[in-house]
């Protein structure tokens, strides 16, 4: 990843990740920490006492969740920035009959582990859980931006816009928030009718 400093003052940003996989160390080549640190803060000049992340291996998970709820209600959040799963999960917050407002641990879909397989050597070492904000959270942000790219996102784009709001589609949460920006490529976007 190339990134191209425009002048652009980071230092007094504060950064809070959706989500981290649980059993990952933070130096682990696939966790979010280490991919964040590696390819964006140490990058951007981002103090690194200014971005938070979950921690995935906090041996209580559950006070883990609560301290990631007070770092939000304390940061509220300017931009939130999404991408979607072919679920249609935003952050890690999977379909299901309910949806969890805060920060909460979640077993991964079939689905999520194998689209996630690419980048471990075995799909075996696939966490099969992760703690991630949930949509409550997301929805406070003031503004959010929702990325998708590649013609595998267009029938999720498709129903997670059009389609009703739906907890089977976590992503149609979006609708009831007043300021969301879709970025999306002609293949994402073709069954849109644009």
């Amino acid at each position: 990843m190339n990134l191209v400093r425009c002048g652009l003052d980071v230092s007094h940003v504060t950064t809070l990740n959706l989500d981290e996989y649980v059993g990952l160390s933070p130096n682990h080549p696939q966790s979010y920490h280490w991919f964040m640190r590696e390819h964006l803060f140490s990058r951007i000049g981002t103090p690194m006492q200014a971005t938070h992340l979950p921690n995935g291996v906090a041996p209580d998970l559950e006070a883990e969740c609560e301290r990631y709820n007070d770092l939000i209600r304390n940061h509220p959040i300017d931009i939130q920035l999404l991408g979607i799963g072919v679920n249609g999960h935003i952050g890690f917050n999977e379909p299901s009959h309910t949806l969890i407002t805060g920060t909460h641990v979640v077993n991964l879909t079939p689905e999520t582990i194998n689209m996630n397989a690419r980048f471990f050597s075995r799909k075996d070492d696939v966490p099969r859980q992760a703690i991630t904000m949930g949509i409550q959270s997301i929805l406070q942000a003031k503004q959010i931006m929702l990325l998708a790219f590649g013609e595998h996102k267009a029938d999720i784009i498709y129903e997670a816009l059009k389609d009703g709001i739906r907890t089977d589609v976590p992503a149609s949460m979006l609708q009831l928030h007043k300021d969301v920006t879709v970025i999306l490529d002609s293949h994402s976007a073709a069954r849109l009718g644009l």
